[in-house]
């Protein structure tokens, strides 16, 4: 066996033979005790992005509709962040993807398919009729739960879609509202009406018509234009030779404004009615003083009364102040379904459309515009309406009913 000798022991035998005893070698001082590390910062909340979608016409002559309700979409998507919402255990960051439809159905589609595309997880949207049932299929094909805020045609719910909500009351309920109140309260005698032949429009002159005959009123004609005719006077001077003294116009506030101009140029004195799409603050202006105090009598198709009311005038008093305009019409409601969505999401822990849209389905909320929950076809339960009409250019509420 060959051993190995190492320096030590080669030099303790050196000294040893020099008659040198070995001191034991001295103990290394302990190392310094490394200092304990810094505790590690609490990491901030994960975050997810959830993309909502909202559409309404932002361009052409009811911009002022859309861009009010697209601005109500901001100002919830806005609270909601600088709230620091959570889904499950995560942060949720809110981004909006707003689109225009000019209330085109054919650009309404196109946008719908955009939105699908991006991959949004909801939508707001559309406003009017024409555009959101279209779009309706889409969404509903792509399983991405759409809640309107204000179309009112009743079929938009009754295609069998489990995707499709809104939040405010249908033309059946707004039209028979204000044909029985013609009759009832205006004591119409003789009841003419036009509509400009969109799905919006001509559902809820058709509902106005069936609720105007069942209380026995006579309607002594109807005729119809377009929502982007600005000429009126062939199918008023017709009317008037029938001598009605209600005249129900079934379209939107930009129509309604010039037509209440010519009517007047026509002598032709009338009480005039409409739903939703004429009972915004912007018919004063385009009417101007062709309309006389308490001529108007609309309707939109929502509203609060008693201890709900403060919150909704608090809405308005943030909104004027957050964007220096009024709030138009339904912009409350942009604002009262994009929590919604934002809710749904929140309880079931996820923002998968598969995920939360049996949540939406039996969703219990108490909004701005009202306690909100949806039946088995996605209507509002006991949706209510306000009626309106206009002193000194100023809307005036007459009443809430349901």
């Amino acid at each position: 066996m060959q051993l190995k000798w190492t320096a030590v022991a080669l030099a303790a035998m050196v000294l040893t033979a020099c008659g040198k005893k070995e001191e034991p070698a001295p103990t290394p001082a302990p190392a310094p005790a490394a200092a304990a590390p810094a505790a590690a910062p609490a990491p901030a909340g994960e975050t997810i992005t959830v993309k909502i979608g909202h559409v309404g016409p932002t361009s052409g002559a009811i911009a002022h509709l859309g861009k009010d309700n697209e601005l109500g979409a901001r100002m919830a998507i806005e609270e909601l962040n600088a709230a620091g919402f959570k889904i499950g255990d995560k942060i949720a960051k809110f981004e909006l993807l707003a689109e225009d439809d000019a209330a085109d159905p054919k650009q309404g589609t196109a946008v719908a398919q955009k939105l699908v595309d991006s991959k949004v997880q909801g939508v707001v949207g559309h406003l009017n009729s024409g555009t959101t049932i279209p779009a309706s299929k889409i969404y509903s094909d792509a399983g991405i739960p759409q809640i309107s805020p204000s179309a009112t045609n009743p079929k938009y719910t009754r295609q069998g879609f489990k995707t499709t909500f809104r939040v405010v009351a249908d033309d059946v309920h707004l039209g028979s509202t204000l044909g029985k109140y013609a009759i009832g309260e205006l004591a119409g005698k003789s009841v003419a009406v036009i509509d400009d032949r969109t799905a919006y429009g001509q559902g809820v002159a058709e509902e106005f018509e069936k609720a105007v005959k069942a209380a026995n009123g006579n309607l002594v004609g109807h005729e119809f234009t377009t929502d982007k005719s600005t000429d009126f006077n062939a199918i008023l001077t017709k009317l008037k030779a029938s001598k009605p003294d209600v005249l129900f116009y079934g379209g939107m506030d930009a129509v309604a404004g010039p037509m209440l101009r010519q009517a007047k140029q026509l002598g032709l004195t009338v009480k005039f009615m409409g739903g939703d799409g004429i009972c915004t603050a912007e018919l004063a202006k385009l009417a101007g003083d062709s309309m006389g105090d308490g001529q108007v009598v609309c309707a939109e198709a929502g509203g609060v009364d008693g201890d709900l009311k403060a919150g909704l005038d608090k809405f308005k008093a943030d909104f004027k102040q957050k964007f220096n305009i009024d709030v138009q019409l339904y912009s409350p409601y942009v604002y009262d379904a994009v929590k919604v969505i934002a809710t749904a999401m929140q309880k079931a822990g996820s923002p998968e459309p598969e995920k939360y849209l049996p949540e939406l389905a039996k969703i219990e909320y108490k909004g701005i515009t009202g306690n909100i929950a949806f039946d088995e076809k996605g209507d509002i339960k006991n949706g209510a309406l306000t009626l309106y009409t206009y002193k000194g250019g100023q809307r005036e509420q007459l009443a809430v009913v349901r």
